[in-house]
């Protein structure tokens, strides 16, 4: 037997004003390469099934994306099903859910559209995604089987690859007819409101495992939806996939009782851990006694496809008296990176800081002296590897102000130690750091004394129902009183 893999993964923020290009992604294509990055390949070697391999392409999260960008991933992968067609018992898909297309539309939706004209209604398609996706009852049921991680932050991903690749190698053992079944909700929320580790999300995680001890059921899964571009597939949505169709009506019923046990608890969502306005979060990190602060920049939140350029909170600590030793780790100014990289270690130089793209990003003149250079690393779990080099940093210390700042060439959240090892900057040498996310992450928030969202403007803005959303279904909570 014979399976096609492919991985796309790009959560799309319409907010920013770039899109995303073929050389924003990490590529490899039709190699084994390529099969290596899924990281499934000794789960099928057991079950003596081949893998085909077509593209792995990841972005992350960014911009929306170029269309001739999507033509030629799309491309990739629809070529290698229309040249291997009549040998091929399945298809594997690592997607996001929330990658968006000029022109186009949601790119997982055109292309399992594209797929389902080449091979028909019945060819075993499974689909591995981000909870953080935008589905339709269409695409639902255009798969065989899709399942989304459990965990946020996501954990599990590597564990959740590997149980959609076992549930289609146990389907293509023992074919029989699956349809997911898929129930939308009338609930829009934002990741950071969505936090495993919390109420209700930890309650709904351990409901859903309680589910799928029942042997009729091959899976449930909640889509907590994606609000950072305006379409009509935005809100939550809820899939119960049964054994066999037979169980169908069963797990209907198990898909509406899923829906209404999230909707009851639609009051309990809020933002893990303290948020506050920016003035109070600044005063709360600066007066914590106990151990490094950390303060999150949730309206420039890299992690869901923001720039990384905002100078707003580096502004606001500019303007206070404090012995407090401040880290900005990072702030994106490419230019101003690449201006400092070709200045040596331990030189004073003025910069203007900022790419003044608007109020956010305002640009700020300052007087700085060198103090390290290193590399920009972007977090990779897909291979074993903690981390990789996706560009350059510079760290500067701010003349006159108890300031360091990481000054990077490419967005990047901060979110691991190795990280911060790889800027050349020690992380217990500061009393504040401020990171560009909105929900602390696991290795940060172990290290923190203190955490505080900041809930500041920029294309990740938290507060939902001041989203101008215009295409999104009506009425929908908290947007409307329902």
């Amino acid at each position: 037997m014979k399976v096609l893999v492919a991985r796309f993964a790009t959560e799309s923020n319409a907010n920013i004003p770039v899109k995303n290009t073929i050389l924003d992604y990490s590529l490899a294509i039709n190699s084994d390469q390529m099969i290596e990055k899924m990281q499934v390949k000794n789960l099928f070697d057991e079950a003596d099934i081949e893998l085909i391999p077509s593209i792995y392409a990841y972005a992350g999260p960014s911009g929306v994306l170029e269309r001739n960008c999507f033509d030629y991933i799309e491309s990739c992968i629809l070529n290698q099903i229309r040249n291997h067609l009549d040998e091929l018992d399945g298809i594997l898909l690592f997607l996001h859910g929330a990658s968006y297309v000029d022109t186009l539309g949601s790119g997982e939706h055109h292309l399992l559209k594209e797929i389902r004209k080449i091979t028909g209604n019945y060819l075993p398609i499974a689909i591995a995604c981000d909870p953080h996706g935008n589905l339709t009852q269409e695409y639902a049921e255009s798969a065989t089987i899709i399942r989304s991680y459990r965990e946020s932050p996501h954990t599990d991903i590597d564990d959740t690859f590997a149980l959609v690749a076992k549930m289609l190698i146990d389907l293509l053992k023992n074919r029989r007819n699956v349809t997911p079944v898929y129930k939308k909700l009338p609930l829009i929320l934002g990741g950071e409101q969505s936090v495993s580790a919390d109420e209700p999300v930890r309650t709904i995680n351990k409901f859903m495992d309680e589910m799928e001890k029942d042997e009729r059921l091959l899976s449930v899964s909640w889509h907590v939806g994606y609000i950072r571009h305006d379409c009509p597939e935005a809100g939550c949505g809820v899939i119960v996939i049964p054994q066999d169709n037979q169980y169908r009506a069963f797990a209907e019923e198990k898909a509406e009782e899923l829906a209404e046990f999230i909707w009851k608890r639609r009051h309990e969502f809020h933002y893990t851990g303290t948020t506050a306005e920016p003035d109070e979060a600044l005063h709360m990190a600066i007066h914590n006694p106990h151990g490094i602060s950390f303060i999150t920049d949730s309206g420039d939140n890299t992690t869901s496809g923001a720039t990384g350029w905002n100078t707003f909170i580096l502004r606001q600590a500019l303007q206070i008296e404090t012995d407090k030793k401040f880290l900005f780790a990072a702030i994106n100014d490419p230019k101003t990176a690449h201006f400092l990289a070709k200045k040596q270690i331990g030189e004073t130089v003025s910069v203007s800081l900022g790419v003044n793209h608007d109020e956010m990003s305002k640009s700020v003149d300052l007087k700085v002296k060198i103090k390290q250079k290193g590399k920009v690393m972007q977090p990779f779990r897909y291979n074993g590897e903690e981390c990789f080099p996706i560009g350059d940093c510079v760290t500067v210390s701010v003349l006159g102000h108890p300031i360091d700042i990481i000054i990077t060439d490419k967005r990047q959240a901060y979110t691991l130690k190795s990280q911060f090892d790889a800027a050349n900057v020690n992380w217990d040498d500061y009393d504040v750091i401020v990171v560009k996310i909105g929900y602390i992450f696991p290795e940060l928030k172990k290290k923190a004394g203190f955490y505080v969202m900041s809930l500041t403007n920029g294309p990740t803005l938290q507060d939902t129902r001041r989203i101008n959303f215009k295409r999104i279904m009506r009425p929908m909570y908290p947007i409307d009183n329902i």
